[in-house]
C-alpha cells in the first residue's frame, strides 16, 4: 500500500469525517470542530507516546504513559483495540456507554490527581468541555473513530504532523465561516505570517498572545522560529522552544481546549495557556500558566473587534472605556519588556476615533511609551472568510522609545474575496520597502507632530492616491446622452420593422 501524505488527501479525509459528523447531530462547525478536535488529539497523543516508549526502550529506560489501559486510543478506539472488541462483543451500545460514562470523566479528572504531569493537565483541559460525545448513534461514532484512526495510521507518519496541522487549521477556519459565529477566534493565516515575519521572534525569547483564540499566532511563531536556524538547533533550544517559549490567555470555554489541542498538534509540548478573562483577571484555570513570566519579549495578537467590557475590567487600566480593543491595546503595551516588540491587528475605528477620551489618551500613551514605527492598511474583505467584514490594519511597535515618525503602507486597493484571499505575494513590496521605510506610491511617512495636530487620528490616508473622478464637462455629458438616445431610437425603429 502506498502511503499518501499529500495535503489534498488529508483534507479529503477530514472533510469526509466532517460530513459524517454533520449527519450525526453536529450540524455546524461550532459543533463538529470541537468533537473532531478531541478525537484527533487523543489519536495523535497515542501515536506520540507509543513512539516515546519505543525510544526509551532502546535505551533501556522506563516510560510512564499519560494514559493507561483501557483509556489509551489503542485500547478503546482503534479497530483492533482489546477494550473495543470487548465492548462490541458485549451488550449493544457498549462503546458509547464506555466513552460517555468512563472515558470522558476519567480524562477530565486527570488534572486533580496527586502529582499530575503537565501532559495530564493538558489532556484534562482539552477534555474540560466534553461532557459526552455529540455523535447521535454508536454506529456513526464507530465510523468516525475508524476514519480518525486511518488518518494517523495510513496517511501521516507519527513524526509528520505538519500536513495534519495545516489541515486542522483549515478545519478551524470553518468555524469562522458565515453563520458559524467563530470568526472572532480565527485570524487569516497570511495575516499572521506577515506579522510574525515583521516582528521576527528569536530563539530564547518569550512570545505572548493575551487573547489567543485558537492559537494561530503562537503556532505560526513556533514554525517560524523552528525553521529559521535550519538544523542548527541544540537539544536545549528545542526543549525551550517546545516548553518555555509560548504563552497565551483565552476566555471562551469552547475555544480554550481547541487552542491547547492546536498547539500540541503543531509540536508545542507545553502550551502555557491561561483560561480566563485577560481584561478582568478572572481565572477559570491557571494550572498551565504557573511559571509564566510577567513581561514578554514579543506580543502578537488580534483583539476582538467591537467587544464591550464592564467596570471590573476598566478598573485595571489607566484609560477607562468599555471598548475591548482599546483595553487590549493597553494590555499589550503593559505586557512588553523594555525593548519588547509587538505586532497586532486593529480595526479601523481604533485608529480614527477621536470622539472618546480613552481612544485618544490610549493612542497618545502608546506613542509616548513605544515607537509605533509602522501601520499597514489592509484591504477590506480580509476577514470576510472568517465571518467579519470590518476594515482592519496592522500595527507594529517597540517599547522603550517614543514615536517620532510613523511609516504607513497601503494595501487597501487590493481586491480580496473568499475565492481570492490575501496572499504572501501581496506583501512582497511591503517587505522590500520595510527595512528603509522608503516612500513609494503605496507608502509614506507621517511625523508625530502631524499626528498630534490631528488629535491622534492614526488612520492611513495615502497622499499618493489619485482619485479617479469624472472630468467631463456638463456639455460633454449632455452630448453623450443625446447620442446614446439617438442610438436607442434607431435600435427601436429597427425592431419595429422586424
Amino acid at each position: 500500500m502506498t502511503t499518501q501524505t499529500a495535503p489534498a488527501s488529508i483534507d479529503a479525509r477530514i472533510n469526509s469525517i466532517c460530513d459524517k459528523l454533520r449527519r450525526s447531530n453536529c450540524a455546524g462547525a461550532m459543533q463538529y470542530v470541537p468533537e473532531l478536535t478531541w478525537l484527533l488529539f487523543l489519536r495523535i497523543l497515542d501515536a506520540r507516546e507509543a513512539q516515546e516508549a519505543a525510544a526509551r526502550a532502546v535505551l533501556e529506560l522506563p516510560f510512564t504513559p499519560s494514559l493507561e489501559y483501557p483509556y489509551r486510543w489503542q485500547d478503546w478506539a482503534a479497530p483492533t483495540g482489546e477494550k473495543r472488541r470487548e465492548l462490541q462483543d458485549g451488550p449493544r451500545g457498549g462503546v458509547f456507554t464506555f466513552a460517555n460514562n468512563q472515558l470522558l470523566p476519567h480524562l477530565r479528572g486527570l488534572k486533580d490527581r496527586a502529582g499530575a504531569t503537565v501532559r495530564q493537565q493538558i489532556i484534562s483541559q482539552i477534555m474540560s468541555g466534553v461532557e459526552q460525545t455529540r455523535v447521535d448513534t454508536e454506529r456513526n461514532f464507530l465510523d468516525v473513530l475508524d476514519d480518525v484512526d486511518k488518518i494517523c495510521s495510513d496517511e501521516v507518519a507519527p513524526r509528520d504532523n505538519a500536513i495534519l496541522s495545516q489541515a486542522y487549521e483549515g478545519l478551524l477556519l470553518k468555524m469562522g465561516e458565515k453563520n458559524n459565529d467563530g470568526g472572532q477566534f480565527f485570524t487569516p493565516r497570511e495575516v499572521i505570517k506577515a506579522i510574525v515575519e515583521t516582528v521576527q521572534p528569536q530563539i530564547g525569547e518569550t512570545i505572548f498572545d493575551p487573547g489567543c483564540g485558537t492559537g494561530g499566532f503562537l503556532a505560526q511563531a513556533y514554525h517560524y522560529m523552528r525553521a529559521k536556524p535550519g538544523n542548527q538547533l541544540t537539544g536545549d533550544q528545542l526543549t525551550r522552544l517546545a516548553e518555555q517559549t509560548f504563552y497565551g490567555r483565552e476566555k471562551e470555554n469552547l475555544i480554550y481546549p481547541i487552542a491547547l489541542a492546536n498547539l500540541a498538534l503543531n509540536g508545542i509540548d507545553r502550551p502555557n495557556i491561561w483560561h480566563g478573562n485577560t481584561l478582568t483577571g478572572n481565572e477559570s484555570y491557571g494550572g498551565l500558566f504557573q511559571d509564566a513570566p510577567t513581561l514578554y519579549d514579543v506580543v502578537m495578537m488580534n483583539p476582538p473587534f467591537g467587544g464591550k467590557e464592564g467596570a471590573d475590567a476598566q478598573t485595571r487600566y489607566a484609560y477607562k472605556t468599555s471598548a475591548t480593543q482599546v483595553l487590549f491595546l493597553q494590555e499589550v503595551v503593559k505586557s512588553l519588556k523594555p525593548r519588547g516588540r509587538a505586532g497586532i491587528v486593529v480595526d479601523e475605528g481604533l485608529l480614527f476615533r477621536t470622539n472618546e477620551n480613552a481612544f485618544v489618551q490610549t493612542k497618545q500613551w502608546l506613542l509616548d511609551e513605544c515607537d509605533l514605527y509602522c501601520i499597514v492598511s489592509l484591504p477590506g474583505g480580509v476577514f470576510t472568510a472568517a465571518g467579519a467584514g470590518v476594515k482592519t490594519n496592522l500595527m507594529f511597535f517597540n517599547k522603550g522609545k517614543s514615536t517620532e515618525n510613523i511609516w504607513y503602507y497601503d494595501l487597501s486597493a487590493v481586491k480580496v474575496t473568499k475565492k481570492q484571499p490575501l496572499t504572501r505575494a501581496h506583501f512582497d513590496d511591503f517587505f522590500k520597502l520595510l527595512p528603509a521605510r522608503a516612500d513609494s506610491p503605496h507608502s509614506w511617512t507621517v511625523s508625530r507632530a502631524d499626528i498630534a495636530s490631528r488629535n491622534y487620528d492614526l488612520k492611513a490616508m495615502n497622499p499618493n492616491r489619485r482619485e479617479q473622478g469624472d472630468t467631463r464637462t456638463p456639455a460633454e455629458l449632455l452630448t453623450l446622452i443625446e447620442q446614446q438616445g439617438r442610438e436607442l431610437q434607431a435600435a427601436l425603429a429597427e425592431l419595429r420593422q422586424l
